[in-house]
């Protein structure tokens, strides 16, 4: 196993090529962030730190400088700061590393930052000590001695009137574990304290009016568990995913090499994933796709209005950082296959360097079929199986998993797929309480709420340069009644596109009637067959609507959910749809993507340097299947080519197995069918052989 292990690390160092100094986007390096810090203290003093995380350059220096690096001066390294002093006073600040210097240092007002790993755990340390938390533990059973039993899962509050945004608080989700392994949110508790992150104090206690016992039956997930209720399946044979001859990418620093695309890889402290300047080599000409992909925000309302469940809406990587609450992902579980990994670098509260190895997964995966035709007329058959790379980090927002996974295929797609996994946020439950439609009983005596899971995916296109526009496609019934001379038979329809032109024209929902999708089109380049405008269609079906009332506190404060797409124009420095502090905002006033539009509403978004907003998820209604530990639940989007290539650009890829139609005949005949099949079935792999035999 070792020598296995050691030969997969020894494949994973050989995919680099020579590579000096660092890209303009690359991540900042622990060396980097220790250099931040050590800036700011020496004017600054002791501060906790937040985050420390590159700032990225402006777009147009980097533009210039990918466009030629030898003359074009390289964009300034610098690092964005959030600290908190001993007031408890919030700190934004730009540190330029390469002048060894403070440049932007300011007093933040009426925000808060995100809660940090270190903050989640230290609310749990706290919440379990307090005598009035241990009162109430007593009141439903759970004895002084059982306190090291008690688990709070904390949340930030979302917004709560009675306490405002002065000072930075979190809610604590309680629970039980009766037994070590018990899956502890199968003995949820009825109260819920809310704690003050900087004193380390429990200020208050959410309780309700008519109490809830505590469940008494476990339901759990490991194997001792399982072993118990019937043991595991056996008929699972072995499944090896080998590459003898290595993988088809490369890696220089962090740019990735593999199919004609090439794609900067980024990461930080709050989207995780960032991707920059993704490319494709079409036959030599190197053409621009997408300067910025980046999933940018999400937020999961819960759908109990009750006390303090309305409360329950996590914007996830605002309020907690998906970088930061990313896992270090392991070979054969995580992933599987040939695997490079790229690590994170982040700060702690002490403003130490700290490393998440593993962070990102970069491997490839067979992709099925790429395309196939058969010949009815002369059994001529060619097929050809696809490749695709996946870039992917998985996160753990305290009960949740999101498994984010970027795929790039051969066809130029690019695709974006979310597995949600983890446990569902559980409370307790009566005998024989109604849940009034909001909830769903998975467990006697545990409810789990309905909720959704929104997700805001940052667009920012160079589909064949910067200028781009975007229109709104939906499958349209083509003009003319039944038997009008226009359209007879009535089966005429075609593709009605609406420009977007202004910011407020570019709000759009989501219509499956018209199988609605959206172009990201370049109006300066049309297609020299089609005549259309080189464009990428962003193809997403899985858009379900804000099930919040107008004017209700996560519609104010989620405004970017309001709608499926929104269209600005590109500002540096707009990238965060809720706003750049998340914590405890109220909704008024608006925040980020709202504000953006509101204060220009009629400004520009056709043939302009443009951002594409694009919100997407799923509804859960929970059930008994999702329980103690819920399968993966996948949902996915596409961005495809249309208009963009000449022909279809996978053709180049080697064929799995082919007969031409002058190759069909043997002498006088066809070749057999089944023995065609069965070149197919044993020769086929990769093309080998096959390819060689049958498609000369």
């Amino acid at each position: 196993m070792g020598s296995i292990v050691e030969n997969i690390k020894q494949k994973a160092s050989d995919i680099y090529i020579n590579y000096t100094g660092h890209h303009p986007l690359d991540p900042l390096t622990t060396s980097e962030i220790n250099k931040a810090v050590s800036i700011v203290r020496e004017t600054k003093g002791q501060l906790g730190y937040n985050a420390v995380t590159i700032a990225e350059p402006k777009k147009a220096e980097v533009i210039a400088w990918l466009a030629d690096s030898t003359t074009a001066p390289k964009p300034p390294r610098q690092a964005e700061v959030v600290a908190i002093d001993k007031t408890g006073a919030i700190w934004d600040g730009i540190i330029d590393l390469d002048a060894g210097k403070i440049v932007q240092w300011e007093k933040l007002e009426g925000v808060q930052p995100l809660i940090t790993m270190e903050d989640l755990i230290e609310t749990d340390r706290v919440v379990k000590s307090n005598p009035k938390v241990i009162e109430q533990c007593g009141i439903l059973g759970i004895p002084l001695t059982d306190m090291h039993k008690v688990y709070a899962d904390p949340w930030t509050i979302g917004y709560d009137s009675r306490f405002g945004n002065s000072t930075r608080l979190q809610q604590a989700l309680m629970y039980y574990r009766p037994n070590p392994d018990d899956c502890q949110y199968a003995f949820p508790l009825d109260f819920c304290p809310i704690v003050n992150t900087e004193t380390k104090e429990v200020i208050h206690i959410d309780i309700p009016e008519v109490r809830r016992p505590l469940n008494k039956i476990p339901s759990n997930y490991h194997p001792k568990d399982i072993e118990s209720a019937g043991g595991y399946r056996t008929d699972i044979k072995p499944l090896h995913v080998t590459q003898p001859q290595g993988v088809s990418f490369s890696i220089s620093g962090r740019e990735i090499s593999w199919q004609n695309f090439k794609i900067h890889v980024g990461f930080n402290y709050r989207e995780g994933i960032v991707l920059n300047n993704v490319t494709y080599n079409d036959k030599g000409t190197v053409r621009p796709l997408f300067y910025r992909l980046s999933l940018a925000e999400m937020v999961v309302p819960y759908g109990n209005p009750e006390m303090w469940h309305y409360r329950k809406h996590a914007f996830d990587l605002g309020e907690y950082g998906g970088g930061y609450m990313t896992n270090e992902l392991a070979l054969g579980c995580d992933c599987l296959g040939e695997i490079h990994y790229l690590d994170a670098f982040f700060v702690n509260r002490a403003g130490d360097a700290v490393t998440i190895k593993n962070a990102i997964c970069v491997h490839e995966e067979d992709a099925g079929i790429l395309f196939k035709h058969t010949d009815f007329r002369d059994n001529s058959v060619i097929v050809t199986r696809g490749r695709k790379l996946i870039l992917s980090h998985i996160f753990t927002a305290a009960n949740y998993e999101y498994c984010v996974y970027w795929i790039f295929h051969q066809d130029g797609t690019i695709q974006l797929e979310i597995k949600l996994t983890g446990i569902l946020n559980t409370y307790a439950m009566a005998p024989d309480e109604d849940t009034k439609g909001w909830g769903t009983q998975v467990h006697p005596g545990v409810n789990a709420h309905n909720h959704e899971h929104l997700f805001c995916l940052r667009i920012d296109p160079q589909i064949d340069g910067q200028s781009n526009t975007i229109f709104q496609v939906d499958a349209t019934k083509g003009p003319g009644k039944v038997g009008s001379a226009e359209n007879f038979y009535g089966n005429a329809f075609f593709a009605k596109k609406t420009k977007y032109s202004t910011v407020t024209e570019a709000m759009g929902d989501y219509d499956g009637d018209t199988s609605r999708t959206w172009d990201i089109a370049n109006e300066n380049k049309l297609h020299p067959v089609s005549g259309k405008p080189v464009s990428y269609k962003l193809v997403s079906r899985e858009v379900p609507r804000l099930l919040i009332q107008e004017g209700g506190l996560v519609e104010k404060r989620a405004g970017f959910a309001r709608h499926a797409v929104h269209v600005t124009k590109y500002r540096d420095g707009q990238i965060y749809p809720a706003g750049r502090h998340v914590p405890q905002s109220s909704g008024e006033p608006s925040r980020g993507l709202p504000e953006w539009i509101a204060e220009n509403p009629e400004e520009k978004v056709d043939n302009e340097d443009i951002v594409l907003w694009h919100t997407f998820g799923l509804v859960h209604f929970p059930a008994p299947e999702d329980f103690p530990i819920m399968p993966a639940e996948p949902m996915t989007l596409l961005l495809r080519p249309r208009h963009f290539f000449l022909r279809n650009p996978a053709l180049d890829v080697p064929p799995s197995f082919c007969v031409t139609p002058s190759g069909v005949k043997e002498g006088n005949g066809v070749v057999d069918a089944t023995d065609r099949l069965s070149k197919l079935a044993f020769g086929g792999n990769a093309g080998e052989g096959v390819r060689g035999a049958c498609c000369g």
